[in-house]
């Protein structure tokens, strides 16, 4: 049913008749009762996972079809070509799916390193070499082996729709094409596979559709069949380094969430290769442990924007030291998460003073000098999925920098990655997004890169209380930090909270202070971070994160928030009962 689903537009008529047939052979499947909501990046993907759920489908359904829609009408960071992570709570479970990309083995430690021995980070970033193994459609079907309700054709089907037949192009999706075209030059074939997308047209990809039928048909086909071959062919075109050997021992684990208890409630995010979920849970515990100093500090104060940068530059110095790929080296979880040691951490912060020297918490090197942080993309994408009976699910994936490397799998019509990126390319030298790294990151055969993609959950109670994430590199955690304070400790609504200007600090820039461009802060709080020795300036690459938030209060209320500062859509609505 599914192959007939996209194949031209003369087929609407069969396809619509199909669609009523596949509706009524659902309808045995109840649709949940209670409130629902999404929070999506884009419209078309709010669309297609509100349909799931008012068919039947449970949150992981509803976010499985939303991963696939969102690689046709959001390829800058929607993807079947990357990878990502997701966080669920499903029947009072929780989960968390780690289908990020790993290392291609032929890479190797000083694959990006020139005569000199300094980076070359162009390689690292566009063209063959940049590409890590992909881990999206390997997610989704695990994703849908343990959770999901309806057939696994049924999700994929809106995403083949609107690759036969199109989608209109956001002005801002048809501005970031343009400058990608000039940023790849012939370094990479995006320009042939997208250069017609223009502003308010209609943009078609019929050979994405036919990747997604034969993925619809067998989602294995992408990692040992025809797509695989494809992406082998487009490996000897490009000069990549991925091979058929990659491809089928590429696996998804499911691995154990992290949790941690915060103020009532219980913290799940993404636990390593993510630093994201860690990050978060130090940000967190140093904030509470640090608590009277945040007593009666107004919101976006000179203070509370320097005692946040205080928490973070501490989360920095311990992510550039002890993360990486669990699989490859032991990460100290635990220690870096444990009460005791957070209160210690949060007792170094200075409160009328900028700290210098921040070393990592557990013992090690000094952080690296400081250095100007490159050009830093924001294309990851996240997205929020809260079902009838309460189910969640946070994803976040991503292909990296916008439209990833560049390169298109000719025959699939699909992109790929430049994760490759994320990796130490030398340990202690910046990567693009201004991120030092140590040896646990160095590039390893089949290894993960780290990530600061941070999908999260609150429960109260055992019950969902949000569902969050963003994307934004490096600024990731620390904007999931700044939504959840807004909601807890300055009591805003959903919207309030994702629409409120933001900060961001890193080390080694231990004096730089980011924030939202275009939102000015007022001049006098300007003026005090200054006389303390901080440099104010606007993020350089644009807003600071795109956070897609669903909260529910302790009385059941839902609010759904999609970030202003993106062009998503959120909704909340009410399932019947069948």
């Amino acid at each position: 049913m599914v192959f007939l689903w996209g194949l031209s537009p003369i087929m609407n008529t069969l396809r619509s008749f199909l669609a009523v047939l596949l509706i009524a052979c659902l309808a045995a499947s109840p649709a949940l009762g209670g409130q629902a909501a999404v929070a999506m990046p884009d419209s078309y993907a709010a669309q297609v996972s509100r349909e799931v759920l008012e068919e039947g489908g449970n949150a992981v359904d509803a976010a499985i079809a939303a991963a696939f829609s969102l690689a046709v009408t959001y390829p800058e960071a929607g993807n079947i070509g990357g990878g990502g992570f997701m966080v669920v709570h499903m029947d009072g479970e929780t989960g968390f799916l780690d289908f990020r990309e790993r290392a291609p083995l032929a890479a190797h430690r000083d694959m990006y390193l020139d005569a000199d021995g300094e980076v070359d980070h162009r390689q690292s970033l566009v063209g063959g070499r940049a590409i890590g193994v992909p881990g999206t459609v390997r997610g989704m079907q695990a994703a849908h082996a343990r959770y999901a309700r309806l057939p696994w054709p049924r999700l994929l089907a809106p995403a083949i729709a609107l690759a036969e037949d199109g989608f209109t192009v956001h002005p801002d999706l048809a501005a970031m094409k343009d400058e990608a075209v000039v940023h790849f030059g012939d370094d990479a074939n995006f320009a042939a596979h997208f250069a017609d997308m223009e502003a308010g047209a209609h943009f078609r990809q019929p050979r994405l559709a036919a990747t997604l039928r034969r993925l619809a048909a067998d989602p294995n086909d992408f990692y040992q069949g025809e797509v695989a071959r494809q992406i082998v062919a487009q490996m000897g075109r490009s000069g990549g380094l991925i091979s058929a050997e990659d491809l089928a021992g590429y696996s998804a684990p499911w691995r154990k969430p992290l949790q941690a208890d915060w103020r009532g409630h219980r913290v799940v995010s993404a636990p390593p290769p993510s630093s994201g979920g860690i990050a978060l849970v130090q940000l967190l515990g140093m904030h509470a442990a640090a608590s009277p100093l945040f007593n009666g500090v107004a919101h976006n104060s000179a203070r509370y924007i320097h005692l946040l940068a205080e928490l973070e530059k501490r989360a920095f110095a311990d992510r550039a030291e002890y993360l990486g790929d669990p699989d490859f080296a032991p990460v100290p979880l635990a220690a870096l998460t444990a009460p005791d040691y957070l209160q210690r951490r949060a007792a170094g912060i200075e409160l009328e003073a900028i700290s210098e020297g921040v070393l990592p918490g557990l013992g090690g090197r000094a952080d690296a000098p400081e250095r100007p942080a490159a050009y830093e993309s924001p294309q990851t994408t996240h997205f929020s999925v809260l079902d009838g009976d309460g189910n969640a699910a946070a994803l976040t994936y991503t292909q990296n920098w916008e439209f990833g490397s560049g390169v298109v799998v000719e025959d699939a019509g699909f992109l790929l990655n430049n994760q490759m990126n994320d990796f130490s390319a030398k340990p202690g030298v910046p990567n693009a997004f201004g991120v030092v790294g140590r040896d646990m990151n160095a590039i390893a055969p089949g290894k993960r890169m780290l990530s600061s993609m941070s999908p999260t959950l609150l429960l109260r109670e055992g019950e969902t209380a949000a569902v969050l994430g963003t994307p934004g590199g490096s600024t990731i955690f620390t904007s999931v930090l700044q939504v959840l304070l807004n909601v807890l400790d300055f009591g805003m609504t959903a919207e309030q909270a994702v629409a409120a200007t933001r900060f961001h600090h890193q080390l080694p820039a231990a004096r730089l202070l980011r924030h939202d461009p275009g939102r000015e802060i007022d001049a006098r709080v300007s003026a005090r971070l200054a006389a303390m020795g901080y440099r104010v300036e606007p993020n350089s690459w644009g807003a600071l994160g795109d956070v897609q938030l669903i909260s529910i209060d302790a009385q059941g209320g839902v609010q759904a928030a999609a970030d202003p500062r993106g062009r998503g859509r959120a909704e909340v609505f009410e399932l019947g009962s069948q």
